[in-house]
């Protein structure tokens, strides 16, 4: 697979990552962990050499999958994880007190069986910590050698050029798709003037873009779209006309819904690495292939003309999360 580098930084990866958080959290049970390690190193196998998850997938138990399905090619991988709840519990709260990003970075490190964090976000910013004591404290890592790069989560213009002025982030994760694409307006020219990359997580909008959901598709009653606006039945009813657009695109191309989004996403900026997960073999081979679909200017225009006509109903993240991104 070909290599792309998050801004700036010289942090070289592969140019799809891989989620792992699905394989323990957000979706339904965790995965076998046998199964879950076979997916991660399939994953490694087809050229994949970047790896996400965070302390609050589980909590905790995505990092030590992680940590034990890679341990044997640790130097070959990066390997990104967060800070930034109470307890690793997204339903305690904030918390990225600077003895608060110590702690993780250290429990991080044990639970990922590695010496160092190749990229540490912060997962969502905390109103109640300075943003400057939050880069200033991940500086300090650094240069402990326990950290080699400083990342950000859903975070503002604002926020991200304030924590880049104390420590340089190398790259910016949030969500961004053919369904949600937010960013372009005020984000990515940020990220583009600063040197930063940016790393689009549910590129593939949380499963609804590859067409396999529908609005008689039932979820696993701990799957998080079940509170998500955007997966109501009627919302899934009015979206389906972007799926269809989206398959008729992939017919004309010979490829796949999944395929045809990644590459757009690919297509954006030569600083852009989605991170798509999955829980299946297959899946995973064609999400890796989307790294080789080239879509020419005519292609993207035609994609561009089809979605931009097509407004998505629903919104993102219900009104409790949707106050934590942004700031």
């Amino acid at each position: 697979m070909q290599k792309r580098t998050l801004g700036k930084s010289g942090l070289e990866v592969s140019a799809l990552g891989f989620g792992c958080m699905g394989l323990s959290y957000g979706y339904g049970p965790a995965t076998d962990k046998e199964q879950a390690i076979k997916v991660i190193l399939a994953a490694y196998d087809g050229g994949v050499t970047f790896f996400d998850t965070a302390e609050a997938y589980g909590p905790y138990e995505n990092e030590k999958l992680v940590g034990e399905a890679l341990a044997s090619v640790r130097d070959k991988v990066v390997i990104a994880t967060k800070f930034g709840f109470e307890g690793g519990k997204v339903d305690l709260g904030l918390n990225s007190k600077p003895e608060h990003i110590r702690e993780v970075a250290e429990a991080a490190l044990t639970r990922l069986k590695t010496d160092v964090i190749d990229l540490f976000y912060q997962h969502r910013v905390d109103p109640n910590v300075p943003i400057e004591d939050v880069a200033g404290t991940v500086k300090d890592l650094i240069a402990e050698g326990k950290v080699k790069h400083f990342g950000l989560s859903e975070a503002g213009a604002e926020t991200i050029r304030r924590a880049h002025a104390v420590q340089p982030v190398t790259a910016l994760q949030s969500e961004y798709s053919l369904w949600w694409r937010e960013p372009e307006k005020e984000i990515l020219p940020t990220l583009e003037e600063l040197g930063i990359g940016f790393v689009p997580f549910s590129p593939l909008g949380k499963g609804f873009l590859t067409g396999a959901i529908n609005e008689n598709t039932t979820f696993d009653s701990t799957d998080f779209r079940n509170v998500v606006p955007r997966f109501a039945a009627e919302a899934r009813k009015a979206n389906q006309r972007l799926v269809d657009v989206l398959g008729d695109i992939a017919e004309q191309k010979a490829v796949t819904r999944a395929q045809i989004a990644l590459a757009w996403l690919l297509a954006q900026k030569p600083w852009i690495v989605p991170i798509p997960g999955t829980t299946k073999i297959n899946r995973l081979e064609e999400n890796m292939g989307a790294a080789a679909v080239e879509l020419t200017l005519d292609d993207l225009r035609t994609i561009e003309d089809a979605v931009s006509a097509i407004e998505v109903q629903g919104a993102r993240y219900p009104q409790h999360l949707q106050q934590r991104v942004g700031r």
